[in-house]
């Protein structure tokens, strides 16, 4: 028999509560020792990710087995346990061990429910089951499962500051309606340029607009700018080894500020891409 057993099921449960409250606890200062951001145990908001990702629908896909690892976030119980469903407080005890202990003894537990978004899922029902299965060391769990879809792909979302990202990234996305591989290639780590890149492509249909004589939708608009404009340039940049540590989005915010800034012209040519290899950073 292990040390974490005692033979006794209720003293077991009683002690899988307060091991998990001792290791939420150490988890927190552990973060606060090495200065790690704040959302680093938060689990996510369900309506957050929602908001940030660009709601489209949703269906049922009925009762399947789910990976413990693949819950992140919750509904509407984010402050009773942390991203790993470790209890924040004592608050959930009692509850808590009622459940441990059914487990324990091979009692049938009810399957939890979920939102499912993309591989992430997110708690409706069942936050002390998940709580009580990632205890005992369980890898997986049964979980009713409704799949949401939405307008961004919510790969790369790990913490609650990544959702700032999509979520600038969604409205960059509704004001220039990329689609296909031009959707996919504009890539930029700071959320706040996607704002900036946005005026600068709004302000790029405003004069092919002008130049034309004619109304042209955000669509057009989009796609144009991407086959003529930024194509292009991103291309005579890499010829140019102008990229950097850089994506090639923000290669391109940067030298079309700087070609404005240093020539005063929005034309594109070998001598504003030589200007700019000698002003190189």
């Amino acid at each position: 028999m292990s040390s974490r057993e005692t033979g006794f099921p209720r003293a077991d449960a009683e002690h899988d509560f307060l091991r998990a409250r001792r290791r939420q606890v150490l988890s927190r200062l552990a973060t606060w020792l090495r200065r790690e951001p704040d959302d680093v145990n938060i689990m996510l908001p369900f309506d957050e990710v929602v908001d940030a990702l660009g709601w489209e629908g949703e269906r049922r896909i009925g009762l399947r087995v789910t990976r413990l690892d693949s819950i992140v976030g919750s509904v509407n119980r984010g402050r009773d346990f942390d991203r790993r469903f470790r209890p924040t407080s004592g608050r959930v005890r009692q509850r808590w061990e009622r459940l441990a202990l059914a487990s324990r003894r091979g009692e049938a537990i009810p399957p939890i429910e979920v939102y499912r978004i993309g591989e992430l899922h997110f708690v409706i029902d069942g936050h002390h089951r998940v709580s009580v299965a990632h205890a005992l060391g369980l890898e997986s769990i049964e979980a009713h499962v409704t799949e949401v879809r939405t307008k961004l792909n919510p790969s790369g979302i790990r913490y609650r500051g990544d959702l700032i990202v999509k979520d600038y990234r969604r409205l960059f996305l509704e004001r220039v309606p990329l689609t296909g591989q031009a959707r996919a290639a504009i890539v930029l780590s700071d959320p706040w340029d996607y704002a900036e890149l946005g005026e600068h492509v709004e302000a790029w249909g405003f004069r092919l607009m002008q130049d034309e004589g004619a109304f042209l939708d955000r669509v057009t608009i989009a796609a144009r700018w991407y086959e003529t404009e930024y194509e292009p340039v991103v291309r005579m940049l890499r010829q140019a080894d102008l990229i950097g540590d850089r994506t090639e989005a923000e290669a391109y915010m940067w030298v079309a500020g700087e070609r404005y800034r240093l020539i005063r012209t929005h034309r594109w040519d070998d001598d504003v891409i030589e200007t700019l290899r000698n002003r190189k950073r």
